[in-house]
């Protein structure tokens, strides 16, 4: 079958036309994949960065298909196969009904993207109606469908971003404001014109990441999905325990999540923010516009 397989880390993943299916156990069932979508998460491990990398894996997380009729936790696309290919299989209660204003497309964007973003922001954060949340990174994969999500919630949102095109596209969604986080002092003009927030989600970390804590009221809470920027060395515990802030980590979700998610997405008709729709094969395409700074939205691999 056609796949995207992981070879080493010298190598990176290569695009292979005649990939030996692998066969799986009773209990699974086997789903013909439409479509694929891209995460950081793939970049990490064409990079190195991802522990538990092995040769000979097809990668992806992420993906929508048809299907024909473990305790151990695990993402699909290391250690174990993944959607990044024609055929997977998966145990039979890991398989949901698509939301049915969604097409495979779009579908195929919301998995692992909007369960983090929906735990980070409900099961976590337990976000409400008329608070105000900051999403920083406006323009990512989760962090759109943070965005989309709290504003359905009807919570008042903020975001950061890197661009004036991102700024105005982010605006044009709803949001009350946008501040580019490249500016030097734009923790100090986001609260001089804003004010401070009930939430914080942020997935970059860094040294920008005391800014983001500083910005919080008292009772606040930040939660943080990722860490693209690396560790921040400069948080004041003074100002953590001082406005008795409620810092929390999150990773994907609960099957219970998944479900409420999926209902969240079909009563409130949210459709995935896509960026680019590739061929399988252009799939070395896909990653180098995952890797620059100006996309914005999900970036989805057709399958058949």
């Amino acid at each position: 079958m056609k796949a995207v397989v992981f070879e080493s880390e010298e190598n990176g993943a290569t695009y292979n036309e005649d990939f030996k299916r692998p066969e799986a156990p009773d209990d699974f069932v086997e789903i013909s994949m439409k479509a694929s979508a891209l995460n950081k998460r793939d970049d990490f491990i064409l990079k190195g960065l991802y522990p538990g990398l092995r040769p000979n894996v097809v990668l992806g997380s992420d993906g929508c298909g048809i299907g024909f009729q473990s305790p151990d936790y695990h993402i699909l696309g290391m250690p174990q196969h993944g959607t990044f290919c024609e055929k997977v299989s998966v145990p039979g209660t890991n398989i949901y009904t698509k939301p049915s204003h969604l097409d495979f497309t779009q579908a195929a964007a919301l998995p692992l993207a909007g369960l983090t973003a929906y735990r980070a922001l409900f099961t976590r954060a337990g976000l409400q109606p008329g608070q105000k949340v900051l999403v920083s990174g406006g323009g990512g994969g989760v962090a759109l469908f943070c965005i989309q999500f709290a504003i359905a919630s009807g919570a008042r949102v903020f975001s950061t971003t890197g661009s004036k095109d991102k700024q105005d596209r982010l605006l044009k969604m709803g949001l009350e404001g946008v501040v580019n986080y490249n500016e030097k002092s734009w923790d100090k003009d986001f609260s001089s014109e804003f004010g401070q927030v009930d939430v914080v989600i942020d997935s970059a970390g860094g040294d920008g990441f005391h800014r983001l804590i500083n910005l919080l009221n008292p009772g606040g809470t930040l939660v943080t999905y990722g860490g693209t920027l690396g560790k921040s060395d400069n948080i004041s515990p003074q100002v953590i325990f001082w406005k008795q802030l409620n810092i929390k980590g999150s990773t994907m979700g609960s099957p219970q999540d998944f479900i409420d998610m999926l209902q969240f997405v079909e009563q409130h008709q949210i459709v995935p923010v896509i960026e680019r729709v590739f061929p399988l094969s252009d799939f070395d395409r896909a990653v180098a516009r995952l890797r620059s700074k100006d996309h914005f939205g999900k970036i989805v691999l057709t399958i058949s």
